[in-house]
């Protein structure tokens, strides 16, 4: 494979699917190790109490030393910097040494390197890496900056909740008030090489307009989604994987393009096949290649 634009099989992980999931909430945790997902986010922030931060704290850095929660990449989720807790929660998830430690409302690339030189400073393995949310208009106007600052930070997560509000806009379908910023952070996540999660669905009983967002998701760029509830897994997952028809097309493309090697012009039921059609289905089976892994493990 070449280009810049392909997936390594060995070293892309699916991240179709990424749950918020309650630390405080130990019934939630235990649940988690069962669930279909791509990967948790064990939170610390939004979804916790402020007198149950503590409990949070220690039952996320416990579930991420466990080691039970099997192939999901997990993630905890600090409290913001400058609140309160920010400051105990980076260094114990930072000892507990998760997959991935994530911080809300991330603003430049300034607020980057200090974070990283703190998780450092915290003794965090080499092999956590910093997810930063972004979720404000001043993020989405300097999301290049944030996604280059730093090698740790390898994922951006979408906040549309906090974007909503920040901008005055309604949650519509389709999403048109928020589409802009979107963009912005996808452009971002693509210039610099870094994944790039859609934000939550907020209506758990509206299956019907979550798949469609989820789709929305798929067609804009995103590599998954955040979710809130388990019940939104599988729909998930099924969207941000490739279709067995998509899968198909991608190996015909291969095929057709070693076929006429040297020809000039390949062509595949009428459509021209580029050297960029075949970095696309490469990147394709890459991807399904990685996802059938997981459903082998």
């Amino acid at each position: 494979m070449t280009g810049p634009d392909v997936v390594d099989p060995t070293a892309y992980r699916p991240r179709r699917s990424v749950l918020y999931m309650p630390a405080s909430n130990e019934r939630a945790l235990e649940k988690a190790k069962s669930l279909a997902v791509d990967a948790l986010i064990l939170d610390l922030e939004d979804a916790v109490a402020p007198d149950a931060k503590d409990t949070a704290r220690d039952n996320a850095c416990a579930a991420a030393r466990s080691g039970e929660y099997g192939r999901r990449e997990i993630a905890i989720r600090v409290n913001g910097i400058g609140t309160q807790w920010h400051e105990a929660d980076l260094p114990a998830a930072c000892a507990a040494g998760p997959d991935a430690v994530v911080v809300p409302k991330i603003g430049s690339g300034d607020e980057v390197r200090a974070l990283v030189a703190a998780m450092e400073a915290a003794g965090a393995p080499a092999r956590t890496a910093l997810w930063a949310m972004v979720e404000t208009p001043r993020a989405m106007l300097h999301c290049e900056e944030i996604a280059g600052a730093s090698d740790r930070l390898t994922v951006l997560v979408m906040g549309t909740n906090d974007l909503a509000k920040e901008l005055h806009a309604e949650h519509v379908p389709g999403r048109a008030p928020l589409l802009t910023g979107l963009s912005l952070c996808l452009l971002a996540a693509r210039a610099t090489g870094t994944v790039i999660l859609d934000g939550v669905y907020n209506d758990v009983q509206d299956g019907e307009g979550f798949a469609a967002e989820c789709v929305q998701g798929r067609r804009l760029g995103f590599d998954g989604k955040t979710l809130i509830h388990p019940g939104q897994v599988d729909a998930c997952n099924a969207a941000f994987a490739p279709s067995a028809a998509a899968v198909e097309d991608a190996r015909a493309v291969l095929a057709a393009w070693e076929a006429g090697a040297g020809a000039g012009v390949v062509t595949l039921n009428g459509r021209l096949v580029e050297s960029l059609h075949v970095e696309t289905a490469q990147r394709v089976l890459a991807i399904h290649e990685a996802i059938s892994a997981l459903t082998e493990d």
